[in-house]
């Protein structure tokens, strides 16, 4: 497939707006993707029957049900580095058309999930707390140090080693993320901590969206472990929104 080919799977709005929403890091079925992007389910199928011959999504079938996912971690990275520069390059953000977004917005925020990593204030906070306690070095690109292999194993997070294969997952990366216009931790080190901070209970998510609430027990761990502080979002309790 050219660059052009693969660029014009992603020109159409609908497949745009699919690809955005799969960034949650989660299956979706084409009916949730097609409520999701306002369109009629038949337009949805045709859609996604595109994206996923042209390897952008995964597809799983469960019985009647489709469902469908980002291919791999590098199409994530793919979609959230160009979300990231078309934000940037706009002249502005367009303001929330409803209380709802807003709020929906100003969640994502403060925490979310990039795929399959954490991002938002509290993504950004986690990486420079570990750049700054030296638990992965920037000095020639990033990479876990041993002082920071031996603090994830205390958590019980066994990063996998390098084989310096094109194919493998860096154990590392930067992301940038487009709220904060910093950089969060992506690679193999982002998706462990994530999934711990979800298994652990640190987090949970909000709804059915990439929006991430910090626990009681998150706050006190990741003070703990990090001595990294966030502001609680307003309003919010210890027991998911739904």
């Amino acid at each position: 497939m050219s660059l052009a080919e693969f660029a014009g799977l992603l020109a159409d709005p609908t497949r745009a707006a699919f690809c955005t929403a799969l960034l949650d890091g989660r299956a979706w079925t084409a009916g949730e993707l097609a409520r999701h992007a306002g369109v009629a389910p038949s337009t949805a199928s045709e859609h996604l029957s595109r994206l996923v011959a042209g390897g952008v999504l995964a597809e799983e079938r469960q019985g009647r049900h489709r469902y469908v996912r980002l291919a791999d971690p590098a199409v994530a990275t793919l979609i959230e580095d160009l979300s990231a520069y078309a934000e940037s390059a706009s002249s502005g953000r367009a303001r929330p058309r409803t209380l709802r977004e807003s709020t929906r917005l100003s969640a994502e925020a403060r925490a979310r999930t990039c795929y399959d990593h954490l991002a938002g204030r509290l993504g950004v906070a986690v990486s420079d707390a570990v750049l700054e306690r030296g638990l992965v070095a920037d000095d020639a690109g990033l990479a876990v140090t041993e002082l920071g292999r031996g603090w994830l194993a205390g958590i019980g997070i066994d990063l996998p080693v390098r084989t310096g294969r094109r194919s493998t997952r860096p154990v590392v990366r930067s992301c940038l993320d487009w709220t904060e216009r910093r950089s969060h931790l992506g690679g193999a080190l982002g998706a462990a901590l994530c999934r711990t901070a979800l298994d652990e209970g640190w987090v949970e998510r909000i709804g059915s969206g990439r929006a991430l609430r910090v626990t009681a027990a998150g706050d006190r761990a990741f003070r703990e472990l990090l001595g990294v502080r966030l502001d609680a979002a307003p309003g919010a309790g210890p027991g998911p929104t739904g």
